[in-house]
This record gives C-alpha cells, sequence and structure tokens, in this order.
C-alpha cells in the first residue's frame, strides 16, 4: 500500500500557540488530521505533524511518501541526523520525545520524504498550512498541552 502524507506545523509565536495538520492521501482514501496546542514551537508541531499522520495509518509495511516544508525534519531524516542523534543518545538534542515517537511510528513502515517549499501555492502545504493555523487559533479550552516541551522549559514531568 502507498500513501502519500502531506504536513505542516504552525506557531503562532516561536514559543507560542501552535498546531499540526496532516493530510493522508491514498487512492480515494483522503483524511484530514489537526490538532493545537497551548505553548510548544514550530519544530515540535512540524514533527508532530509527521508522527500524526504515521500514526494513523491501520496496515504495517506501508510505502510512505511524507511532503513537508520544513527543513528540520526533512534534512534529519534524509540526510542521517536522526541516525546520528539516536546513535549518541540524543545528547543535546532538542525534541527528543518526539524524534523517538517518530521512530517508533516509522520504524513499522518505508518513509521517505520530499521537502516542498511553503507558502509556495501547492495545494495540499496550503491546506495543511491553513489547518494548522486555525488549530493554533482554536479556543483556549480546545487547545492541548505539549507535555513535552513543558518538560523542556521547566524539568518538571507532567
Amino acid at each position: 500500500m502507498k500513501v502519500d502524507l502531506y504536513t505542516d506545523g504552525s506557531s503562532l509565536g516561536n514559543p507560542g500557540r501552535g498546531g499540526y495538520a496532516a493530510i493522508l492521501q491514498s487512492g480515494r482514501h483522503y483524511k484530514e488530521l489537526s490538532a493545537g496546542y497551548k505553548h510548544t514551537t514550530n519544530n515540535r508541531m512540524e514533527l508532530m505533524a509527521v508522527i500524526a499522520g504515521l500514526e494513523a495509518l491501520k496496515k504495517p509495511g506501508t510505502q510512505v511518501c511524507v511532503y513537508s516544508d520544513s527543513t528540520y525534519v526533512v534534512r534529519a531524516v534524509e540526510e542521517g541526523w536522526l541516525a546520528k542523534w539516536k546513535a549518541k543518545g540524543f545528547k543535546k538534542i532538542k525534541n527528543v520525545d518526539l524524534w523517538t515517537r517518530y521512530l517508533q511510528a516509522s520504524s513499522m513502515h518505508t518513509v521517505r520524504f520530499v521537502w516542498v517549499k511553503g507558502h509556495a501555492g501547492h495545494p495540499q502545504n496550503e491546506k495543511c498550512d491553513t489547518m494548522a493555523v486555525a488549530a493554533a487559533r482554536a479556543p483556549e479550552e480546545e487547545l492541548l498541552v505539549d507535555e513535552g516541551f513543558v518538560q523542556t522549559q521547566t524539568g518538571i514531568l507532567l
């Protein structure tokens, strides 16, 4: 099975309110995902979009092509940064909680990344951007707590 996964993350302030969005497409199958957070960063939301999309897949062994405008996420995976970070025990690396979660979610599939230029008219990237910003702007009571971000900022485990 092959799936195209389009992703984007947003942060209204960095750090600040944030949101992510993902679109999964495979043939006639289509699914949109998004969520907003009270306090987070843009990089965390970019990565969270990929994770949410991968975690939504039901069949192991899926071939996934992730389209992202995040050079942080794309280069970390495609240029081998993530493998090096893992080999060194993630010392002095930000977002370890999410990178560990990404490794778990991606381990069941064959995943490759394609970088797309943001805000350049790519239809699914533009849709994800709109959804991520809307998620970040949701009413306060609908926003989630980014526990990994709070923990790194305060040293307090939630």
